[in-house]
C-alpha cells in the first residue's frame, strides 16, 4: 500500500510540475487558503478551540472572537507568522539545520509562550495518556545537534521528510509546541522538495498520534509513513484540481 501511494504521489507531483510556471494570482490565492488551513489544523489538534473561520478572522482582520481565550488568539497569530517565515525560507537555498528548528519553534510560541521560545526544555516531557518516554533533558543538546546534521544530509524524498517529522517529535526537545514545530519543519522540507505543504486535520488526530506512538514504542514507522503519504497524496489531488480550474 505504501509503495502504491508513493507511486501515485510521484505521478501527481510530475503533473504539478507540468503546470508550472503557475499563474501568480492563482497560486497566491491557493496559498493563502492553505496557509490559514495549516494554521487552524496544526493548532486545533493541540487543543486550540478556534474554528477555521475564526482562525481566518483573527489572522486576516485581527478580530477578537468572543468566548475564546487570549492564548488561542495568540497561537493563531504566532503560527501564521511562523508559517510565512517558513515560506520565505523554503524559497531560499539556506541549509535546514538545528538553528532552523529552534527559530521555527521560537516563532510558533513567540507571543503565546515567550518563556519557552526556541529554548530546549530542562524538564521531563510527557504527553497525557501516552506511555512514550522522551529522552532525558540532559541529552537534548547532543540529540538536536545530531538531528541538525541529519537534516542537512537528508534526501528530499517524501519518506525522508516524514522521517524528519518523526525524529523531531521523538526527541521532543521543547517544553511545548513540539508537534507544531515538527509539522512546520515537515512542510518546509516538502516545499523545498517540490511538494505542497500538508495539513494534519483535527479528524486525523487519533490516527496521527497513534502512528507516532507506535513509531516510538515499537520502532515501527510504517503506519506513520502510510498515514502521512495518504495525506500528501490527497493534498496533491486537491492542488491539481484547484490549479487546473484556474487555467485559462
Amino acid at each position: 500500500m505504501l509503495e502504491a501511494l508513493i507511486d501515485s504521489i510521484e505521478q501527481k507531483k510530475a503533473q504539478l510540475g507540468r503546470l508550472r510556471p503557475l499563474s501568480a494570482a492563482a497560486l497566491a490565492q491557493l496559498q493563502k487558503h492553505y496557509d490559514v488551513e495549516l494554521t487552524y489544523t496544526s493548532n486545533a489538534i493541540e487543543g486550540n478551540t478556534l474554528t477555521l473561520r475564526e482562525t481566518a478572522e483573527v489572522i486576516e482582520h485581527g478580530i477578537t472572537v468572543g468566548g475564546k481565550s487570549l492564548r488561542d488568539h495568540l497561537e493563531a497569530v504566532d503560527h501564521y507568522d511562523a508559517l510565512l517565515w517558513m515560506r520565505e525560507l523554503a524559497a531560499q537555498t539556506t541549509p535546514i539545520d538545528e538553528s532552523t528548528v529552534c527559530e521555527l519553534h521560537r516563532r510558533i510560541v513567540a507571543r503565546s509562550q515567550p518563556g519557552l521560545a526556541g529554548v530546549y526544555s530542562q524538564n521531563p516531557r510527557r504527553i497525557a495518556g501516552s506511555p512514550v518516554i522522551f529522552p532525558n533533558p540532559a541529552k537534548i543538546p547532543q540529540l538536536m545537534e545530531e538531528f541538525g546534521a541529519w537534516l542537512q544530509a537528508a534526501p528530499s524524498d517524501s519518506t525522508s521528510i516524514f522521517e524528519g517529522h518523526f525524529r523531531l517529535t521523538a526527541i521532543h526537545p521543547f517544553g511545548d509546541g513540539n508537534g507544531r514545530t515538527a509539522r512546520l519543519l515537515m512542510n518546509l522540507m516538502l516545499i523545498r522538495g517540490g511538494y505542497p505543504p500538508v495539513a494534519v486535520r483535527p479528524e486525523d488526530r487519533k490516527t496521527y498520534l497513534d502512528a507516532l506512538e507506535r513509531g516510538s514504542l515499537a520502532e515501527d514507522l510504517r503506519p506513520f509513513q502510510t498515514f502521512m503519504h495518504e495525506r500528501l497524496d490527497s493534498t496533491l489531488g486537491e492542488y491539481l484540481s484547484a490549479l487546473q480550474e484556474a487555467l485559462p
